[in-house]
């Protein structure tokens, strides 16, 4: 499939509005970094890859609003506009790689012309888009020797195209044994509160014919009872030095329950979403998200007004729950803190 969340387009960032998905097909144009601040604020594009790809475009974005031949200028904006993207999320370690990757570019060489600056932010910025793309065909290639044929599949959230720059790391996978004819079923977690698995995974797998039945969050325990999961496949938000993953609320329980039924518990991810600052998953920062996703679906109330509301959007899963981590550069397994640290070498 081809699809694509994220399209630049002569100057304009294109993303596809994932909270109206699947009911409707919208896109949002940013045309200035405000707007792509906003809309990655407001999950109109989300997962960690693809946010990182859309702060890239948002700092193009504030360099091409400079109209003045002048680098001080141009460097003020810039240093304003990575500031405002970098306050959107806190827990996808991704945008904070893409957001200091661009700022190397204009740092590098601070006599260089406003004009040609602009031009070498924006080749950068479709470098770290095109990069993307690349490494999660790769995960796909080497995660796709993890999966047995006719293997069922169980994924929580959504780490597919919609959440990257194209293909996806956990679909990128899925996708890879689809190609390879294993003939492969996908179980999606409905992944309350915002249902990313029901209106998203769901919605992707049906579009490249990969067989997928919806199930609710609650129901994942009593399939893997039943043998009738054989593996997990989850994307992730942030891994820290030791293993430690941070990904979508719910993916902690999954592998507690996928440890307790002896099933593999795989992690897919590009080298972006590693962070070798922090030395464990007690380290990283989860963003707590407004009461009304949990007390509304689509508008509608669902739970008192004056009820108590706690809405974390990620949780940590401990290395000790995960059989391996499939990254762009080939799979790390068990002991991680020496793999990971030899692979970032």
């Amino acid at each position: 499939m081809s699809l694509k969340a994220i399209v630049w387009d002569k100057g304009c960032l294109n993303l596809l509005d994932q909270t109206l998905l699947p009911g409707k097909n919208q896109t949002v144009a940013c045309r200035t970094y405000e707007e792509a601040a906003e809309a990655i604020k407001t999950m109109v594009v989300r997962g960690a890859p693809a946010i990182g790809v859309t702060a890239a475009y948002g700092l193009v974005l504030a360099a091409q609003s400079c109209e003045q031949e002048d680098r001080q200028c141009m460097n003020n904006i810039l240093q304003m506009a990575k500031t405002v993207l970098a306050q959107t999320r806190p827990t996808a370690v991704n945008l904070f790689w893409a957001l200091e990757r661009m700022e190397k570019i204009w740092q590098t060489d601070p006599d260089c012309p406003v004009s040609k600056m602009k031009k070498m932010l924006e080749a950068e910025a479709i470098a770290i888009d095109e990069e993307d793309q690349a490494r999660n065909r790769r995960i796909g290639n080497f995660g796709n020797v993890l999966i047995p044929v006719k293997a069922n599949i169980l994924t929580h959230c959504n780490a597919g195209a919609l959440a990257t720059a194209g293909y996806g790391t956990a679909l990128g996978m899925i996708r890879a044994a689809h190609a390879d004819n294993k003939n492969i079923h996908v179980y999606a977690d409905e992944t309350r509160p915002l249902l990313q698995g029901a209106r998203l995974t769901a919605w992707e797998l049906l579009k490249d014919n990969i067989p997928v039945t919806l199930i609710t969050d609650s129901m994942a325990g009593y399939l893997m009872s039943q043998r009738k999961i054989d593996l997990v496949i989850v994307g992730a938000d942030r891994i820290a030095a030791n293993g430690d993953v941070a990904n979508k609320i719910g993916t902690y329980s999954v592998a507690v329950l996928a440890n307790y039924h002896g099933i593999p518990f795989y992690v897919a991810a590009p080298l972006s979403t590693f962070d070798l600052s922090i030395a464990s998953g007690q380290e990283i920062p989860i963003e707590e998200r407004q009461h009304d996703e949990i007390t509304r679906i689509s508008g509608i109330q669902i739970a008192p007004e004056q009820v108590a509301v706690y809405n974390p959007a990620f949780d940590v899963t401990p290395a000790a729950l995960i059989t391996a981590i499939i990254t762009d550069c080939g799979i790390l397994k068990p002991p991680y803190r020496e793999c990971i640290a030899a692979l970032i070498r």
